[in-house]
């Protein structure tokens, strides 16, 4: 058993299901090497309904294409059995993959995985290890009682002292759990909202496309998929591509525009939100907003603390409201979030916030 797993009083148990035997045994085989107990194994969604029903189960890997019942049939039925089940989603890198991927998030799923295409080097090794690790994160969550629902806690972020004006944008860090808490971001922010978003949620290339899609209808703000060059204007969304840093620089006429680079990954993620967090600050100063909502890891901590040195505001979401509270507590932790807030209440707070200082 690892140490990580070993670590903790309740070893994370784990259902998988998957009309593949290959994949099944494969699986089976990573996780119980990493120290997780295999609690199940199913075939189709229809069977595990079935096994859910007397076995415990903390995180289930659910495949989306399955015969008899599939992944996106199953899910809603698994989440009525069994409210608190982590569901990770196995996912094809399609366009098709990630719509059924984006209405899964929306019906309750955790997270999602996807599969390396057959012609891809090392696609294995790399599903192995992000497969472990989103185990290991949302097995950890399940594991333990969620905290309770606590009132706002106001955290000042020196030397922060508020924008220096109308807020002129708003950065955006999101990963596990963040497609759904950005459509509920979004929406807070009511039918006044004009200041550019700009969004680096983890995501593979052509997911983001999907995304930015799915955003569009949720408010009067247009939302699409960043492009390189183009201007920064008021009324949009811009969704970083996947597999590209976003950050904002000056264009000729001295406005800001969208700079796409394939650099290094930042934090083991590309695109990464402390480049677009350090950028805008270099550009906005204190005019520009930060928000770091759930996901694993510590994206967001080290732009953030960029952000808050030149003036600009930072808010997190709270852990109850988390799927994964890696990043906002990260964040929270290191002091540097004006407020840490529900989820519900990021919206409307910077919307009261950007009225009292317009």
């Amino acid at each position: 058993m690892s140490a990580a797993v070993a670590a903790t009083a309740h070893p994370v148990r784990v259902m998988i299901v998957d009309d593949s035997a290959v994949v099944r045994g494969m699986v089976t085989r990573w996780l119980e090497e990493a120290g997780f107990i295999i609690a199940a194994i199913a075939v189709d969604g229809g069977q595990a309904l079935r096994k859910l029903a007397d076995t415990s189960v903390d995180v289930c890997l659910l495949d989306i294409e399955m015969p008899v019942m599939s992944g996106l049939e199953a899910l809603p039925k698994l989440l009525a059995a069994k409210p608190d089940l982590r569901v990770i989603m196995a996912s094809t890198l399609t366009e098709r993959g990630a719509e059924v991927t984006l209405r899964a998030l929306d019906l309750g799923a955790a997270d999602y995985i996807a599969k390396p295409s057959a012609n891809k080097l090392g696609g294995a090794d790399l599903y192995r290890k992000d497969l472990i690790e989103k185990v290991r994160h949302l097995g950890a969550r399940a594991a333990r009682p969620a905290p309770p629902q606590a009132a706002p806690r106001p955290t000042l972020a020196p030397p922060s002292s508020g924008p220096a004006g109308p807020i002129e944008a708003v950065v955006v860090a999101s990963s596990t759990g963040g497609p759904p808490a950005l459509r509920r971001f979004i929406a807070g922010l009511g039918a006044d909202w004009t200041s550019p978003i700009l969004i680096a949620q983890h995501m593979p290339p052509g997911f983001t496309r999907t995304l930015a899609q799915m955003l569009d209808p949720i408010s009067h703000l247009t939302a699409r998929e960043a492009q390189n060059g183009e201007p920064i204007v008021p009324g949009v969304i811009y969704v970083a591509p996947g597999d590209y840093h976003m950050t904002v620089r000056a264009a000729g006429g001295g406005g800001p525009s969208i700079h796409l680079d394939q650099g290094p990954e930042v934090n083991y993620c590309r695109p990464s939100a402390d480049p677009l967090f350090e950028s805008a600050a270099r550009f906005w100063k204190g005019r520009v907003l930060g928000v770091v909502l759930t996901g694993m890891g510590r994206d967001g901590r080290d732009g953030a603390a960029v952000l808050a040195k030149v003036g600009g505001t930072i808010i997190a979401q709270d852990e109850a409201t988390s799927v994964v509270w890696g990043m906002p507590g990260a964040v929270a932790n290191a002091g540097l979030a004006e407020a840490v807030l529900p989820l519900d209440q990021i919206g409307p707070y910077i919307a009261s916030r950007a009225r009292s200082v317009a």
